[in-house]
């Protein structure tokens, strides 16, 4: 028996829309169902950043520091969040640590210059990193990890921004939005396969590391 040795399985905006509409025992009959649906998808987007499931949109970026200058503007609506920010000093890389508004703003006197060790990281539509210490030279500069948003659904005929493993929670995702709509007699059973599709995806998405076992000696203490 031969196979098909084909890896290439994807599902255009359309075809998540009409697979989420079957499961509500519906049909995709008018334009405004394909339109309201596909406003449904992105919000549902939106969720997951919020629910932190898109570590596939992981990236790398790199910022030139100049001295004096201790805040940095990031792209508007593309960076979500930052993961994780460390100072490249020649050869030299050092971690910076994340602190919160609250511990920013009780930092007496924030034009201090030095080694930035810290980095506040302020959340608004265009997304501003702020370190501490202010930065003494204009040679350093910071590599950082930020979660990028996920790509819109604009139009019909275009995929979506993710990895195959997460079309079951994107289709019972969807199906759920639109069940709040128009299909409420279906709404508890499609949230449940929605909730349990979303754990596994998120248990999938989890970063992996290695598990170290320190067996404890306490029984060999006589």
């Amino acid at each position: 028996m031969t196979t098909s040795n084909s890896r290439d399985f994807n599902l255009d905006v359309a075809e998540v829309i009409e697979e989420a509409y079957e499961r509500c025992g519906l049909e995709v009959r008018t334009g405004y169902d394909a339109r309201t649906a596909r406003r449904s998808l992105n919000l549902m987007f939106a969720e997951w950043a919020n629910r932190g499931l898109n570590l596939w949109t992981v990236k790398q970026a790199t910022q030139s520091l100049t001295q004096g200058t201790s805040s940095y503007t990031l792209t508007a609506d593309t960076v979500v969040d930052v993961l994780e920010v460390t100072l490249r000093r020649g050869t030299t890389d050092y971690e910076l640590s994340r602190i919160s508004r609250g511990e920013y703003s009780t930092i007496p006197d924030k034009t201090t210059q030095g080694r930035p060790s810290q980095y506040y990281f302020d959340r608004q539509i265009a997304p501003v990193l702020n370190l501490w210490a202010n930065p003494d030279n204009s040679t350093d500069s910071i590599i950082y990890y930020y979660v990028e948003r996920i790509q819109d659904a604009d139009t019909l005929i275009n995929t979506t921004d993710m990895p195959f493993r997460f079309f079951p929670c994107m289709v019972a995702g969807l199906a759920y939005y639109i069940a709040m709509k128009r299909a409420p007699e279906r709404l508890q059973m499609l949230k449940s396969v929605y909730e349990e599709e979303f754990q596994r995806a998120g248990d999938e998405d989890e970063g992996r590391t290695s598990l170290k076992l320190q067996p404890s000696l306490d029984y060999l203490r006589v």
